[in-house]
């Protein structure tokens, strides 16, 4: 991926509004980001951690997507998978994530959800730069293969934020 700063990154947003954009909340290592290694830049808001945001090139150019996370408060922490990097995670390394549709879909309330790694390292986890421990499911196909895919899930859920 390329590198983005914070301002490419916050007018990229496809289905925020301006007054929600001014208040999202960059990791403090952000400046420390090694671009090359990622397929997206994801990140849960240091300031409120049911917001999250995933930012990536896309078809139509640099696109961000605020998320919100699921409430999970009270829920047995389970084994689930991602849908984009088909890591498995034991006890609650996954969540399920909404994302408010772009336009005027999205203003009339529609939303899309999907399971994501909650610290968003899937573009390492399909690199073989950070492992999960027990079999995972893709772990068997070349690396390639791997960042292949998750490229192609990857643009797959933009697309459906994107349409209306």
């Amino acid at each position: 991926m390329q590198s983005l700063t914070k301002k490419e990154i916050l007018r990229s947003f496809v289905n925020s509004s301006q007054s929600r954009i001014k208040t999202v909340a960059f990791p403090p290592s952000f400046d420390e980001t090694e671009w090359e290694e990622l397929d997206f830049y994801g990140w849960v808001d240091p300031r409120s951690p049911q917001r999250a945001y995933l930012v990536t090139t896309h078809a139509s150019g640099v696109t961000g997507i605020e998320l919100r996370r699921a409430n999970s408060e009270g829920a047995r922490p389970r084994s689930a998978m991602c849908n984009l990097c088909h890591a498995v995670h034991r006890h609650g390394g996954t969540a399920l994530f909404t994302a408010r549709k772009a336009g005027a879909s999205g203003k009339a309330g529609n939303s899309i959800g999907t399971y994501l790694c909650i610290d968003f390292c899937c573009s390492l986890y399909a690199r073989g730069l950070k492992f999960l421990p027990d079999n995972q499911p893709e772990h068997a196909l070349p690396t390639q293969t791997r960042i292949a895919q998750l490229c192609h899930r990857l643009d797959g859920f933009v697309a459906r934020v994107l349409t209306t």
